[in-house]
């Protein structure tokens, strides 16, 4: 083991995911904490809750709410005053929160929300998919996604720093997924209050609400003017593509760890076929690849860090050379039969030169079980794609055919 590599292992604790990121909040200085509990965010909102009442959080404020709509509200009003401003959400409490998810992204406030991925009702489920979040997409939040619990942690800083660029300046939902990152214990590197504040810089808003220099927030636009709003969310939201990349190298030059910006790859060098996915079904998918690599089958991985924006150019770059590529997602659009990631990448790849095979999955329900033998299957069956030519379809996979 390395000098390095000793160090690390020296300021590991195993904790659990929901305590990583709620010290990671803490260390990010926030100045403003609101937030509702719900099932499985709640131990990081209880984890704040804690240091505010122990003393180990300053110049803060707590706010106690009575729903999920309350606590992105109360956050509206502490943003625009010039606040770092933070709350945690999941399932329905997200979906609760989506009239005012829009009014955060329109206002340009940089506020910044771990979604703790959760399926929706109805049926009642507490288990992880990604559709909360995914069912949100079009609101306007930059939206990251986290492999393990110790990206989860750094990605709370990363998502503050990119989040109140002044060249962004739009809200980013940090998402992990529920009870499989929010409740395992791992061995973790908490951030380190000193190096954090050399990474993130206090917060100087561009414009707040202050009576000495009135301005309105979220006011009336009329049809001459609302197109304009729409733009620059969007020019925004482009700009955040570069921000996203440099907030993660700048965060490795201070830390000296790195997930990828936007992407990230995994023996896609050689990669006859290249599964696409998001979240933590990633690291079976890395062990499976392993597993499959010493048969002898050209297999590698492209993570997806950022949904939204989305890093089309980049992932057109990272696939160019596969002969397939199978797409994992842990959602549904109903009456498409596909999921977000797959129709994404579909629409990232038209009239490109180079038409790659690209075959969908809808799969992990619910917080069904994701085995790595079922990524095997989706590999198999990605090498009959690859005799067949260009398929595009997307299909459900592990259906129980004694439920329906």
């Amino acid at each position: 083991m390395t000098t390095k590599g000793k160090l690390e292992k020296e300021k590991m604790v195993v904790v659990e995911g929901s305590y990583a990121v709620a010290h990671a909040v803490k260390i990010c200085r926030p100045n403003v904490i609101s937030a509702y509990p719900i099932t499985p965010q709640t131990h990081i909102v209880e984890g704040l809750s804690k240091f505010m009442a122990d003393g180990e959080i300053q110049n803060c404020e707590y706010i106690n709410v009575e729903s999920e709509f309350s606590a992105l509200s109360a956050l509206v009003g502490s943003s625009a005053v010039g606040a770092r401003c933070y709350s945690a959400t999941t399932s329905q409490g997200l979906e609760l929160m989506h009239e005012v998810l829009f009014n955060v992204s329109g206002m340009r406030l940089p506020i910044v929300m771990t979604v703790v991925n959760r399926a929706v009702s109805a049926p009642i489920n507490i288990w992880n998919d990604h559709q909360d979040a995914i069912s949100q997409r079009d609101t306007g939040w930059i939206q990251l996604y986290a492999e393990d619990l110790q990206e989860a942690a750094d990605m709370t800083a990363q998502a503050f720093k990119i989040a109140e660029d002044k060249e962004v300046l739009m809200p980013v939902m940090a998402c992990m997924d529920g009870f499989i990152l929010s409740h395992v214990y791992e061995p973790v590197i908490l951030l380190e209050q000193e190096l954090t504040d050399e990474y993130l810089p206090t917060y100087e808003p561009l414009n707040t609400l202050d009576p000495k220099k009135p301005m309105s927030f979220g006011t009336l636009a009329d049809p001459n003017c609302y197109t304009e709003f729409r733009y620059l969310q969007q020019k925004a939201m482009e700009n955040a593509l570069k921000k996203i990349e440099d907030a993660a190298n700048e965060f490795y030059d201070v830390f000296g760890r790195y997930y990828g910006g936007l992407i990230d790859e995994y023996q896609t060098e050689d990669a006859d076929i290249i599964l696409m996915a998001m979240g933590s079904i990633v690291g079976t998918i890395k062990d499976t690849i392993d597993k499959l690599r010493q048969k002898g089958v050209k297999v590698g991985l492209l993570k997806v860090r950022s949904f939204r924006p989305f890093p089309a150019e980049a992932i057109r770059e990272a696939i160019k050379d596969a002969k397939v590529v199978a797409v994992l997602d842990k959602n549904i659009s109903l009456g498409l039969n596909e999921g977000a990631l797959f129709t994404e990448t579909k629409s990232c790849l038209y009239n490109t030169k180079n038409r790659v095979p690209v075959v969908g999955y809808m799969i992990g329900h619910g917080g069904r079980d994701i085995r790595m033998s079922t990524i095997e299957n989706i590999i198999s069956e990605a090498q009959e794609v690859m005799k067949t030519g260009i398929k595009l379809e997307s299909q459900f996979t592990d259906v129980r055919e004694e439920l329906l």
